[in-house]
């Protein structure tokens, strides 16, 4: 509000520098030489004051200014003080042995995927390939029933 009210004081002693210095020219043909230097004297101090007036407008702008980033400052602190809370709460929530204990147990779920990916696609080992043969031998053997061979002898083919 401050700073609006000092431009309209500039326009009004703008518009009244205008006048003076035309009436200073007036004053001048009619040979009052005294008065328009008077006049143009009063001029002068106006000038000086519209120059502290800008002056002033322009300390109003930078104060504005100043109170402004100030107000985002205050926003991005209130911001950065709610993250630290919440990272506080979720701190709380999880502590890190409960952490190490689910980065373990992942670790053991992913080795054990692993030696089911191993044994799947067929990369065993000399020692276990030859303990499956000879699985499979037990279990063949096992099964293996041999039927039974009559006793009498085959006939004789006829021509």
């Amino acid at each position: 509000q401050q700073r609006d009210k000092l431009r309209r004081y500039q326009r009004r002693v703008a518009l009244s520098l205008e006048r003076e210095r035309g009436l200073a020219r007036q004053l001048l043909q009619d040979g009052k030489r005294e008065k328009a230097m008077l006049l143009l004297k009063k001029k002068r101090y106006q000038e000086q004051l519209l120059d502290k007036t800008e002056n002033q407008i322009s300390n109003l702008e930078r104060m504005v200014q100043d109170i402004e980033f100030a107000q985002i400052e205050m926003k991005v602190i209130e911001g950065l003080k709610i993250g630290n809370e919440c990272l506080n709460k979720m701190h709380q929530v999880m502590s890190i042995e409960e952490v190490e204990r689910i980065i373990g147990e992942t670790q053991d779920a992913v080795e054990y995927q692993r030696q089911i990916d191993e044994i799947l696609a067929g990369s065993l080992t000399e020692e276990d390939e030859d303990a499956v043969l000879e699985e499979l031998n037990a279990i063949t053997q096992e099964q293996m029933e041999l039927p039974e061979v009559p006793s009498e002898p085959l006939p004789e083919k006829t021509p």
